[in-house]
């Protein structure tokens, strides 16, 4: 009787244990669905953040890319572009590009900025099965564009060596502002023979050579620079007039000079535009003044000023031209002005020939040490004091050593 008492419990016990893996089967096949939706659902959700970290780092090289655009003077198609060929080059694939430069919203708004806003609709995976819609993601950044230093001289040409060069028995002394060159060349700012120097820094896209020190405010010279935009590149060029002036009097009107100038004696230019069509020539003893006055120089023509000559020039204070004294032809091919003077002289305002050289050889500046040079490649060679606030005047300051920052 025991032997078949346990006989029976043993039965009764695989009975039971078959019954347990019975249901733990089929439990687990009603629950396997959530558990693989579940971890297909995580995998899913790490994909769409990691797609979103991307597409952020993206925007934000694109917005990088149109502020070095827009360092550069471009307008906003071409910023656009360059933030579109970037976001294109870091596998935006079919997502769609918005620029803005400045921003539309946010705190930058008033400021030097661009603004990208990327958009991109992702396909579902495991997900889909519960719906066929896309993913939408955004993606928006800011790029601010900030000046950390104002320049008196600036070169524009992007490849010249000695960009700028300061020689001879200069002694330059430039208060509260730098000198630029855009120019990629390892020694695009020369300073060199017996030149003295003071400025608050020396700042190159390519290099600086020195054979001398100069008085910094900066450590030391700063190379590698980005390059900064034609401070003047929106100025628009003056209409000619029908009419020729003549230059055979003393006292001269606004208008064409169809054959240049050759100034003599005494002569004063009233204010106004004088689109100079052909040499402007002072020379020596001549005694030239004007006030207001706004002196552009056609095509590939040039100025050539006697150092015995003496004299006193100034800019408009207001209107297009504001601040702006000499005006370089933009369509002119390589050539060279030379400004010479004594210190009787002065020169009151910005000289600008983005396609030629100019040469500044005299002792002067103007009113209050007010004048600007920002010319393709720039030689100076005199002994003056020029500085960088003279906004009361008219002149606008010229921004240098820009940066380049997201902020948003």
């Amino acid at each position: 009787m025991n032997t078949f008492g346990r006989i029976f419990r043993q039965f009764v016990s695989r009975r039971l244990r078959r019954g347990e893996s019975g249901n733990v089967a089929t439990i687990f096949a009603l629950t396997l669905p959530i558990v693989v939706g579940g971890a297909g659902l995580g995998v899913e959700t790490s994909y769409w953040y990691y797609s979103s970290l991307k597409l952020q780092a993206t925007a934000d090289a694109a917005a990088y890319a149109g502020a070095l655009e827009k360092i550069q003077g471009s307008n906003t198609a071409a910023i656009t572009a360059a933030a579109t060929q970037s976001a294109t080059d870091n596998g935006l694939g079919n997502g769609t590009i918005t620029v803005h430069a400045p921003p539309t919203s946010g705190p930058n708004t008033a400021k030097k900025a661009v603004e990208v806003i990327l958009n991109q609709n992702l396909d579902r995976m495991f997900t889909s099965i519960f719906t066929d819609s896309k993913v939408p993601e955004q993606a928006r950044a800011v790029a601010l564009i900030t000046d950390g230093a104002y320049a008196c001289n600036r070169a524009l040409n992007p490849s010249a060596s000695q960009a700028v060069s300061i020689s001879g028995n200069t002694s330059l002394k430039q208060v509260g502002c730098v000198i630029m060159a855009n120019s990629i060349a390892n020694d695009a700012i020369k300073v060199q023979g017996s030149a003295t120097l003071q400025t608050d820094c020396l700042i190159a896209v390519g290099g600086v050579s020195l054979s001398t020190t100069p008085t910094m405010v900066c450590k030391s010279p700063i190379t590698g620079a980005l390059p900064a935009a034609d401070p003047y590149a929106d100025l628009p060029t003056p209409a000619a007039s029908n009419q020729c002036q003549n230059d055979n009097k003393t006292t001269l009107s606004p208008g064409t000079y169809c054959s240049g100038m050759n100034l003599k004696g005494n002569v004063t230019l009233s204010p106004g535009v004088y689109v100079i069509q052909g040499p402007l020539k002072i020379n020596a003893n001549a005694v030239v003044s004007g006030t207001g006055v706004t002196i552009f120089m056609a095509g590939s023509n040039t100025v050539s000023m006697n150092g015995n000559a003496t004299v006193t020039l100034s800019a408009q204070t207001s209107g297009p031209y504001s601040g702006v004294l000499f005006y370089g032809d933009r369509t002119g091919t390589n050539a060279s002005n030379t400004f010479n003077g004594t210190a009787n002289s002065l020169l009151t305002g910005a000289i600008y020939f983005p396609r030629q050289q100019v040469s500044y050889l005299g002792n002067f500046s103007g009113t209050g040490g007010c004048t600007q040079v920002v010319a393709d490649t720039i030689q100076w060679s005199g002994s003056t004091t020029i500085k960088q606030d003279c906004t009361s005047l008219g002149m606008k300051n010229i921004p240098a050593a820009q940066s380049v920052a997201i902020v948003e």
